[in-house]
């Protein structure tokens, strides 16, 4: 086991060296020009205060010594400090990581158990009606752009029926609280949530299908056990390996999807600052954020695969 994650790590190694020049370049050649947009045109002396303000930010530099001052920095765990605030990215991502983490944690637990849970249900029911309806309203899930549904949600629960919030994750001028929290976090985990259900029902419902037809649930049954110890220690367990790597794979989706639903409804985390960033062209803290991205969805894989192996003891990696 410690042979297969030590030899994991380092084929990612040369894989986030890649990412990380992509990163840059998009970055460093985007439309736009962040110390253009610090400073007006029509202040005196414009020009020359923008050509001293590149050299602070060290803009006036090549572009392969500007890369390999930030890699050199990025290796160290600094990301740089913001061309638009100077305050130091790691610290800017930190104050907006636990608003993301409890979006996308809540969202992701959510719609596991709720997925899995249909999924079964569906299985054990095949073709029958319960089976049909599940299985429309897994295409929905799966047909209909999260942003839209976010809107739909806003439209029902928020303006017509003022069950919950429009935005935010908390009442204005108010401390936040659990409760609060949780009363805001419905509708953008709901949105965020609906996608990843209809998934893993869908996953779910065909490993169950295929497990169940194996010589080891034919073996519990015929020795008299009950269904229900059949469905959950026979089938369901070991249905979910497939499962989990579903999960793993559902991650780049959760943070893309999370991007598009804190900026539908204002929820303050890395997703809204990213799109911030974009707009003000603020390159530190765009390649920060997807750099990080990147980190947490090679860990989160190779997490997936260790899970694995302990779900499936028939998966061992040597």
């Amino acid at each position: 086991m410690w042979t297969y994650i030590v030899r994991r790590v380092l084929i990612s190694i040369p894989m986030l060296f890649v990412i990380s020049i992509i990163v840059f370049g998009l970055a460093h050649f985007m439309p736009g020009d962040a110390v253009a947009a610090m400073i007006s045109p029509d202040s005196p002396a414009a020009d020359e205060i923008a050509e001293i303000r590149r050299g602070q930010l060290g803009l006036d530099r090549s572009v392969m010594s500007q890369y390999w001052s930030w890699l050199g920095q990025l290796v160290q765990g600094n990301l740089g400090f913001s061309f638009i605030t100077g305050d130091s990215v790691t610290s800017t991502i930190g104050a907006r990581m636990s608003a993301t983490i409890i979006l996308m944690g809540s969202s992701l637990m959510f719609s596991i158990v709720v997925g899995v849970v249909l999924g079964v249900v569906s299985a054990m029911r095949q073709y029958r009606t319960t089976d049909y309806g599940l299985t429309v309203l897994g295409f929905i899930g799966l047909s209909v752009p999260i942003f839209f549904l976010g809107l739909v949600l806003i439209y029902l629960f928020a303006l017509r029926l003022d069950w919950f919030p429009t935005s935010g994750i908390g009442a204005p001028g108010q401390d936040r609280t659990i409760i609060s929290t949780l009363h805001h976090l419905v509708l953008p985990g709901l949105s965020l949530g609906v996608l990843r259900i209809a998934l893993f029902m869908r996953y779910t419902r065909a490993s169950v299908l295929e497990v169940m037809r194996d010589d080891c649930v034919r073996t519990a049954r015929s020795k008299g056990l009950h269904e229900r110890t059949v469905i959950s220690w026979h089938i369901v367990r070991n249905a979910l390996g497939p499962v989990a790597t579903v999960i793993g794979l559902a991650l780049p989706l959760l943070v893309s999807g999370a991007i598009v639903i804190e900026q539908v409804f204002q929820w303050p985390g890395i997703g809204l600052l990213f799109i911030n960033a974009i707009n003000q062209r603020d390159a530190p803290v765009i390649m920060g954020i997807v750099m990080l991205s990147a980190v947490m969805i090679v860990a989160v894989n190779l997490l997936t695969d260790i899970a694995y192996s302990f779900i499936d003891p028939r998966v061992r990696y040597d």
